[in-house]
């Protein structure tokens, strides 16, 4: 039976191979980046702000902040991105997102699980407006989210975190209309409230731009009594890139 099973994989192979998740090209195993595409993108690590995880050009020492983070201190516990936001860490997006393309959340789960902030005990994504899900299909945050909770053994809960009011899109918006488009948006069911209670949450999305959904989500949980929330997000834009 495994010798059939064996044989049945190679034909797979053979006749759909797997494929580079930025161009197409085809590669040596599923949600592996064609070498061009791997070396086109921009893995984040440390050297980084202590408080959002901004890239620092050099190590500042421990604890440093980002003027960001001094003026304003965060309510989240960090921004953890996998890459940033560039052409192959946009097309991979916008599959998932536009073009249906569901395995890709596995593709995308991999390197943020690397970045997966320690001592979390319940996985959330940012939640889509119903009338969106009925139009979509699906909600890749839930994807991305789910398919993180396999890797790390970690709770997932899909629907803890509602939008109840549809919001615009926020591309084009200014830093103000952004923050008053999605205030309020985001709410915890009363009885899902006991679920969260006292835990430390991360909060799943697929590309992090202005930070103010995910700041309207942070406000949502822990209003709701989540311990602390940390956002983690396939790719992030940076300064001087475009979202």
């Amino acid at each position: 039976m495994r010798t059939l099973r064996r044989a049945a994989a190679i034909a797979v192979d053979l006749a759909l191979p797997p494929r580079c998740p930025g161009c197409g090209a085809v590669t040596r195993a599923p949600h592996r980046f064609c070498p061009d595409c791997w070396q086109a993108l921009h893995f984040l690590g440390p050297p980084w702000c202590a408080g959002c995880q901004a890239p620092f050009a050099y190590d500042r020492g421990e604890g440093a902040l980002c003027g960001d983070c001094l003026a304003r201190p965060p309510r989240h516990s960090g921004i953890f991105a996998a890459v940033a936001y560039g052409d192959i860490a946009r097309n991979v997006a916008l599959k998932l997102k536009y073009g249906g393309r569901m395995a890709l959340a596995e593709t995308m789960a991999g390197p943020m699980v690397r970045r997966f902030p320690a001592n979390t005990d319940l996985i959330v994504p940012v939640p889509l407006h119903r009338r969106r899900l009925r139009s979509r299909g699906f909600n890749q945050a839930a994807l991305i989210a789910a398919a993180i909770g396999r890797e790390t053994d970690v709770p997932s809960d899909l629907f803890l975190l509602e939008r109840r009011r549809a919001t615009p899109v926020l591309r084009g918006l200014g830093a103000r209309q952004r923050v008053a488009a999605v205030s309020g948006a985001f709410s915890v069911p009363d009885r899902r409230k006991p679920a969260l209670r006292g835990k430390r949450l991360v909060l799943v999305d697929d590309v992090h731009t202005s930070g103010a959904t995910a700041a309207a989500c942070t406000a949502a949980l822990l209003a709701a009594g989540a311990a602390s929330v940390a956002i983690l997000c396939w790719a992030r834009v940076l300064d001087g890139e475009s979202d």
